[in-house]
């Protein structure tokens, strides 16, 4: 009997960040309220974070909102952001980081695997595996009624459905 198999990943698309960030940037420095603060948004690819840097605590939450808007727009979930405390920096001004969560916690994926098996479907076996979780089953009934239920709980991340065989 074949094997059915889904996996439950959290990735966000950089090139969209990307394009948001050009776009916010474009925005921040052309409004007319945003444009004596010198504020700038900056994408790090490598670590995956944005940096937020403005002359005060308001205006970077400012310049938050607006990165926030372009991301919406673009269809990466605000979910994925974790944004971290505006800490002062040289030159009188702030600096806020803005972490992208790229995979699924060890913590959120043991949550996930907890939530499966709390769902009492016989022969549907959830595993970790990296920073992913794969769900495995032999009725494919079973895996889109799991499928439902990881939809309908909250688990502060954003999840997507991959290779599903």
């Amino acid at each position: 009997m074949a094997q059915n198999s889904f996996d439950i990943v959290s990735q966000i698309e950089l090139p969209e960040v990307k394009n948001a960030v050009v776009q916010a940037n474009k925005d921040v420095t052309t409004r007319y309220d945003l444009k004596p603060t010198n504020s700038e948004i900056e994408l790090d690819e490598a670590t995956p974070k944005i940096v937020l840097r403005s002359q005060d605590e308001y205006t970077v939450k400012q310049v938050y909102e607006v990165l926030q808007e372009k991301l919406v727009r673009r269809k990466v979930p605000i979910k994925s952001l974790t944004p971290g405390k505006i800490q002062p920096a040289a030159g009188g001004r702030v600096v806020q980081e803005v972490s992208l969560q790229q995979g699924i916690p060890v913590e959120k994926a043991r949550e996930i695997v907890k939530h499966i098996k709390d769902l009492k479907l016989k022969k549907v076996q959830p595993s970790i595996q990296g920073d992913q979780v794969r769900v495995t089953g032999p009725d494919r009934d079973d895996l889109q009624q799991v499928m439902a239920s990881l939809r309908a709980a909250d688990f502060d991340i954003d999840m997507q459905f991959t290779n599903y065989r």
